[in-house]
C-alpha cells in the first residue's frame, strides 16, 4: 500500500514573535475580563437580593462557587470565572442563569459580526480562520463560520444555534409587507449558481426582483431559490409579490426570456414591458456569422445610444433594411423583439441609461458571484438565497438611485414606436 505522503510543516508566521507582543492590547485585555467577571458579580447580586457575605432571612438563594468559562471577543479569548449560585423557587432550588452570559454562548455579538463581515467579504470559512486565528487564538474553526451563517448541511440538517438570528431575520425579510413601498419600476432576472444538493454539484437559478421606488431608489423585493426560469417559477414569485401587496407597477424590465414575459402577460397584461438591448445585442451576434460581429455590435450601439427619439427609429429602419439583405436572422431577430425592445423611447431622455437595460441587476448578480468564487460549493439552495440577501443587508453591497429619477413623476408620451 502506498503510504501518503505527509504535509509539510506550515511556514512560522512572521508576526508571531515576540516583538509583536503588545503589552497595551494585553492590559486591555485583562481590564476587560475584569470588568465582566464584575458585572456578572453585580447581576448575581441583584438576583440574590443581598451583596457577597452579607446576610439575612430576606435574601433570594446562596453562592456556591464559581466556574471557569471561556468567551472569545473582539479583544481576544478570555478566560472567565463565573460565579454560581441557587436561586430559591416556587419548585425548589434552581441554578442561577446569567442573563448577561447566557448559557452555550461562547462568542461576542461583535465578534459573531466580524466573522460574518469577512466572510460576506468574499473568504471562504477556512480563510476566515486563517485570518482571524492570532485575534481569536484559533479558538474560532471553519464551522462556527458555517453554522454562523444558518447554512444546512445539505443532508437537510437543522443550523446551529450561532444561525438562527440571521435565519430569523432572512425570513423576516422574505415575509415583509411591501403595501407602504411605492414601487414603480420592477427589474427582474435570474442568475445561476452551483450548490450541493444529494451530495452532487448542482445548478440552480435564483430568481431575483429588483424594484424602483419614486424617489429612484432601487430595493429588493425578493430572491428566490427555483428550478429555473419557467413561467411557473416566475408566476410562483411574482403572486408571493402581490400577496406582500406589492401594487402594479408602472413599467416591467425584463431580459426576453419567454417564461418570464409569459408569466407577466398572465398577471399584467397592460403593464408596459422594455427588453433589455445587452440581451438582444448577444443575441443579434448569435444569428450571425463571426466576422460581421463589430459590425453589427457598432450599428445596434449606434442606433440604441441616438440622441433623439427619431434619430433612433430611423436607424432602426436603415438596420433592418441592410441586414435583410446581409444576414436575414438577423434582421428577422431584431424584428421578433418588436416594440418591446423601443418602450424607452416613451420615457424622459434623462432616464433611457437605466431604462435600456438589466444592467442594474446584473451588477448585483456579478457582485455576488465575485464573493461566493473562493468557494467551490454553497451547501445548499436556502443558503444561497440567504447569502445574497445577506449581501445586501450587511451594507456589502449597496444599489444608488436609477439614472434620471427626479423625473420619474413624468408620464411617458404616446410615442407610435411602429410608425
Amino acid at each position: 500500500m502506498t503510504e501518503a505522503t505527509p504535509a509539510l510543516p506550515s511556514a512560522p508566521s512572521p508576526f508571531a514573535g515576540s516583538d509583536w507582543f503588545d503589552p497595551l492590547e494585553e492590559a486591555v485585555r485583562s481590564q476587560v475580563r475584569s470588568f465582566i467577571e464584575q458585572l456578572l458579580e453585580e447581576e448575581l447580586e441583584v438576583a440574590l437580593g443581598r451583596g457577597r457575605y452579607e446576610r439575612g432571612a430576606r435574601f433570594n438563594g446562596r453562592r456556591h462557587g464559581h466556574r471557569p468559562r471561556q468567551l472569545v471577543t473582539t479583544f481576544g479569548p478570555l478566560s472567565l470565572s463565573v460565579p454560581r449560585a441557587r436561586l430559591h423557587h416556587e419548585t425548589g432550588e434552581q441554578e442561577w442563569k446569567s442573563a448577561l452570559l447566557p448559557a452555550y454562548k461562547r462568542l461576542s455579538r461583535r465578534a459573531e459580526a466580524l466573522i460574518a463581515e469577512a466572510y460576506l467579504a468574499g473568504m471562504n470559512t477556512r480563510r476566515v480562520r486563517r485570518a482571524l486565528a492570532k485575534l481569536f487564538e484559533g479558538r474560532v474553526g471553519k464551522d462556527v463560520v458555517s453554522r454562523f451563517a444558518g447554512s444546512q448541511d445539505g443532508r437537510g440538517g437543522r443550523p446551529e444555534r450561532e444561525g438562527q438570528r440571521t435565519r430569523s431575520a432572512w425570513e423576516a425579510w422574505q415575509k415583509r409587507a411591501l403595501a407602504g413601498d411605492d414601487i414603480v419600476r420592477l427589474i427582474l432576472d435570474g442568475t445561476v449558481v452551483k450548490v450541493r444538493l444529494d451530495r452532487k454539484a448542482t445548478a440552480i437559478s435564483l430568481l431575483i426582483v429588483l424594484g424602483v421606488r419614486r424617489d429612484g431608489q432601487k430595493v429588493v423585493l425578493a430572491i428566490r431559490n427555483m428550478g429555473g426560469e419557467s413561467e411557473a417559477a416566475w408566476r410562483v414569485v411574482l403572486e408571493e409579490l402581490l400577496a406582500r401587496g406589492l401594487v402594479k407597477p408602472e413599467l416591467v424590465i425584463v431580459d426576453g426570456g419567454k417564461g418570464l414575459e409569459a408569466a407577466l402577460a398572465s398577471l399584467w397584461d397592460d403593464v408596459p414591458v422594455q427588453r433589455c438591448t445587452v440581451h438582444k445585442e448577444r443575441n443579434l451576434l448569435a444569428h450571425a456569422p463571426k466576422h460581421l460581429h463589430d459590425e453589427i455590435k457598432a450599428e445596434f450601439n449606434d442606433m440604441m445610444h441616438a440622441k433623439t427619439a427619431d434619430d433612433v427609429l430611423s436607424k432602426r429602419k436603415v438596420f433592418l433594411a441592410k441586414w435583410k439583405l446581409r444576414c436575414q436572422p438577423v434582421a428577422a431577430s431584431l424584428e421578433e423583439a418588436g416594440e418591446r425592445l423601443f418602450t424607452f423611447l416613451c420615457y424622459p431622455p434623462e432616464q433611457w441609461r437605466s431604462l435600456r437595460t438589466t444592467n442594474a441587476i446584473e451588477r448585483l448578480h456579478e457582485e455576488f458571484k465575485r464573493r461566493i468564487k473562493t468557494q467551490c460549493l454553497l451547501p445548499c439552495a436556502e443558503t444561497a438565497a440567504m447569502l445574497f440577501w445577506a449581501l445586501l443587508a450587511s451594507g456589502q453591497i449597496t444599489m444608488r438611485r436609477v439614472d434620471g429619477w427626479p423625473t420619474l413623476d413624468r408620464s411617458p408620451s404616446d410615442l407610435d414606436l411602429a410608425a
